[in-house]
């Protein structure tokens, strides 16, 4: 098979992997019948073409919503460690992809996919001097020593946990072992960023680390999904969880399922910041008795409209935490006040504008030197 015909196939589907902040898919001007490329934004802030790829479609886990199961119908591809890495220095010098993601179908065995993956990374980076980004995955079952060197190679590494619990990933992929081979690589990572030295890591900086679990296809609960994302974040210092709306691929024992919900997907990943940067805890939560977020409202509103409509809060005088829960307020915004607070007491709602608040969003929740402001706000 022709180099860039096999990188096709190798490359379809990968927009199941929501690795990095992916805005959208492109095809590659060069080759626009042969790849595509994601335009990526990375943890820094940084926008980069990043080719999103596996280094073998062959499969021998039989996860039941995956295009790549083993026992399914279809084309497969496999690329050489040095093959492979070769290939992207061309994309790479062409300026068509300036980072990549890197994955593979589990070919024989974890162990053996796991040194595959490290191996075309080892070329990258000391054979063809490649200085750029780099996401390597993590194989399910990956022995200690194979996560510590993709750490020391890696600027980002990351395992799939697909679901919440292990009764929850026995109906998505059967012969996955939830604590023993998913969660314990993450362990690890997070063992190894806490005693060993950051110098060990590329460019003398350990990864980060991330997951993504699959929504909608087995049952499991919003309050399953952020109870779980709430310990990665909070014991073993993730960067980010991602949430993958389930959507049905034929010839799979899944594919007779209606496709989940994007809305539901939009609200776990505002509730998952919440958890994440905004000072919030699974418990404060807005769940319904079913354990699901509403869909018809961003949760911090629902909190917001909850705890704070009937008293809200004073500006000038609530700690960095309780600014951090009123709604069109970030991080970014809570500092710029809390800055301006130590120099002139705030006086009128308006001037939280070049502070960086959403005033619309905000003014039902807070006073401002004893003053509301005027506000007409929509809750959907």
């Amino acid at each position: 098979m022709e180099t860039y015909e096999k990188l096709k196939l190798l490359t379809s589907q990968m927009h199941l992997e929501p690795a990095e902040d992916t805005s959208c898919i492109q095809l590659s001007p060069r080759r626009q019948d042969k790849i595509s490329v994601s335009n990526a934004v990375l943890p820094n802030g940084k926008r980069i073409s990043l080719l999103k790829s596996q280094l073998s479609t062959v499969c021998e886990r039989n996860c039941y919503y995956c295009p790549f199961r083993a026992g399914r119908d279809f084309q497969r591809a496999t690329f050489s460690t040095d093959e492979f890495a070769r290939v992207f220095m061309d994309l790479y010098q062409a300026r068509i992809a300036e980072g990549i993601f890197l994955s593979s179908g589990i070919v024989n065995n974890s162990l053996f996919t796991q040194d595959r993956l490290i191996d075309t990374a080892e070329i990258l980076r000391n054979k063809l001097h490649f200085q750029g980004y780099i996401h390597l995955k993590i194989m399910p079952g990956a022995g200690y020593a194979q996560v510590e060197r993709a750490m020391q190679l890696a600027d980002r590494v990351s395992i799939n946990l697909e679901a919440p619990t292990s009764d929850r990933l026995a109906m998505l992929a059967p012969k996955k072992l939830y604590l023993e081979e998913l969660l314990q690589p993450l362990k690890w990572v997070n063992q190894i960023r806490q005693n060993q030295s950051p110098y060990k890591g590329w460019n003398h900086h350990w990864p980060s680390s991330v997951t993504q679990f699959v929504v909608s296809a087995v049952g499991e609960t919003d309050v399953e999904l952020l109870s779980t994302t709430e310990f990665l974040y909070k014991q073993l210092r993730l960067k980010r969880a991602y949430y993958s709306s389930f959507n049905p691929i034929a010839d799979t024992p899944l594919e007779n399922l209606p496709p989940g919900s994007p809305v539901r997907e939009h609200r776990l990943y505002e509730a998952s910041f919440l958890l994440r940067d905004y000072g919030f805890t699974v418990e404060d939560l807005p769940f319904d008795a079913m354990g699901h977020l509403p869909l018809d409202v961003d949760p911090k509103i629902a909190w917001a409209r909850e705890y704070l409509a009937a008293k809200p809060i004073e500006i000038n005088t609530v700690d960095e935490q309780e600014l951090l829960r009123v709604p069109g307020i970030g991080p970014k915004s809570v500092k710029t006040i809390l800055e301006a607070r130590t120099k002139n007491k705030l006086k009128q709602p308006e001037e939280l504008y070049p502070l960086g608040v959403n005033l619309k969003r905000a003014a039902p929740f807070i006073l401002v030197d004893g003053k509301q402001a005027a506000y007409q706000i929509s809750f959907l």
